[in-house]
């Protein structure tokens, strides 16, 4: 598998940058986006997409990646996920990654249909992550992080299970979140916080009896 998916990116001119991102789809958390230039030879076996591997396998991978590749990262926060909206969250998430890696690539591979504002040449591919080795490695890495920051942030907010479910909208996530309120961290702009917070505001102006 990791052969071929390196025989895909020998496709393009080097140093080469595979981008991806995760995070579009919770209702709390940030967007995470990871760049990757991988070496030409001896990059670890294993790469893939990193839904189609353990979270055990992931870890493991992310500390050989970050140990021979070069690697940027960025995270974009709830409030700028509601500022911006959750695509072009990703996009800067994902554009700041680039910049933040210590070479600079020839050519980069944006995991999905859009690209963010880059000054290197780049090329959108849909499955990316299924089809390129670098943008595996970035999906690995990006994951990873990501994960880490809501099992941190789930020491503070117990209450919502972000540890398992990392944001989503697991139905406890929802049930919790119905119970308790939106957190800093909840995405304020997305369907089931906003639905909550109207709900807390109309109970607080309903007149009683």
């Amino acid at each position: 598998m990791s052969k071929a998916l390196a025989a895909f990116d020998r496709g393009f001119p080097g140093p080469l940058a595979g981008v991806d991102e995760v995070g579009r789809g919770p209702i709390a958390g940030p967007v995470v986006a990871a760049a990757v230039v991988l070496p030409e030879s001896g990059w670890p076996e294993g790469i893939r997409d990193s839904k189609k591997l353990s979270a055990k396998a992931r870890e493991w991978l992310d500390g050989l990646i970050r140990g021979c590749a070069a690697v940027g990262v960025a995270v974009v926060g709830p409030e700028e996920v509601d500022r911006l909206n959750i695509h072009h969250a990703t996009l800067a998430a994902m554009a700041r990654a680039v910049a933040a890696l210590p070479v600079r690539p020839a050519h980069v591979l944006v995991d999905g249909k859009f690209l963010p504002r880059l000054d290197i040449p780049a090329t959108a591919l849909v499955g990316g992550d299924a089809k390129s080795l670098s943008v595996a490695a970035a999906s690995i890495v990006a994951k990873v992080l990501r994960d880490r920051i809501m099992v941190e942030a789930a020491e503070s907010h117990p209450e919502f299970g972000w540890s398992s479910n990392k944001g989503y909208p697991s139905p406890e996530h929802v049930s919790a979140l119905k119970r308790h309120g939106p957190s800093p961290l909840h995405r304020r702009s997305f369907a089931p916080v906003a639905a909550q917070i109207l709900t807390m505001m109309q109970s607080r102006h309903t007149p009683t009896d």
